[in-house]
């Protein structure tokens, strides 16, 4: 995750942690998820055919997430990132975005 994005939702306020903070760099994406939904939080990754797929594999298993915040990374500055991550972290709960996916794109 760009550490300008980082730093500037931890100035607004927003809980947020890396993969490599997590100490989850190169763990394969199954375990990210599990990693976020043990921790409560909602993952937020540029990996959007892989996270799809596992969120329904997840749904077909009947096992529950956190919920997932997809987006194209390279289509979007920081800013803009920023302010749909605000937009989302705005209206949406944490009993919402259970079981959600949710595209950036869609808070733009």
């Amino acid at each position: 995750m760009d550490r300008a994005l980082v730093r500037a939702l931890r100035d607004r306020d927003v809980d947020v942690i890396t993969a490599l903070e997590a100490d989850m760099i190169e763990q394969p994406d199954e375990k990210h998820l599990s990693f976020a939904t043990a921790q409560q939080r909602v993952l937020y990754s540029s990996n959007i055919g892989d996270f799809c797929r596992l969120h329904n594999a997840w749904l077909t298993q009947n096992r529950s997430h956190t919920g997932m915040v997809l987006s194209l990374q390279q289509h979007y500055s920081v800013g803009e990132r920023l302010r749909c991550l605000l937009k989302l972290v705005s209206q949406l709960t944490a009993e919402d975005m259970k079981n959600r996916v949710e595209f950036l794109s869609s808070w733009r």
